[in-house]
């Protein structure tokens, strides 16, 4: 749900830190909402089988399948696993879960940053002894 947006700069240095570190606990919380995930694509494929003769080399529309599956980068290299039809919408889940997983670490890292320059900022507006 879209949250309004508040101008930080107008708020205190303190008032500013206490914003962006509930925030960072909210989206925290985000990361026990998801369910099991994976990286990749999960790919439904038409495919020709070869056979000269066979309708779906002059055809498309005749092409034998629908065929799942899921490709991936591992180590540099482009990885696909044949899925069954019924496995196919569990994986699709997953790729999306892996997503909403990338989104909510960016955002993190990024509030995180600016937390520790906030507080950095503080520490060195303090007294020393």
């Amino acid at each position: 749900m879209p949250r309004p947006r508040t101008s930080s700069r107008n708020l205190e240095p303190s008032a500013q830190l206490k914003r962006h570190t509930l925030r960072f606990h909210e989206l925290k919380r985000d990361l026990d909402q998801l369910e099991y995930f994976c990286k990749g694509t999960v790919l439904k494929r038409m495919m020709k089988c070869g056979k000269v003769r066979c309708a779906c080399a002059s055809d498309p529309a005749k092409r034998h399948g629908p065929y799942f599956e899921i490709t991936y980068k591992s180590n540099g290299k482009t990885v696909n696993v044949k899925l069954s039809p019924e496995a196919a919408p569990l994986y699709r889940a997953a790729a999306l879960q892996y997503r909403k997983l990338k989104v909510l670490l960016r955002r993190l890292e990024k509030l995180s940053q600016t937390i520790l320059r906030q507080q950095a900022k503080l520490a060195q507006s303090q007294p020393h002894d």
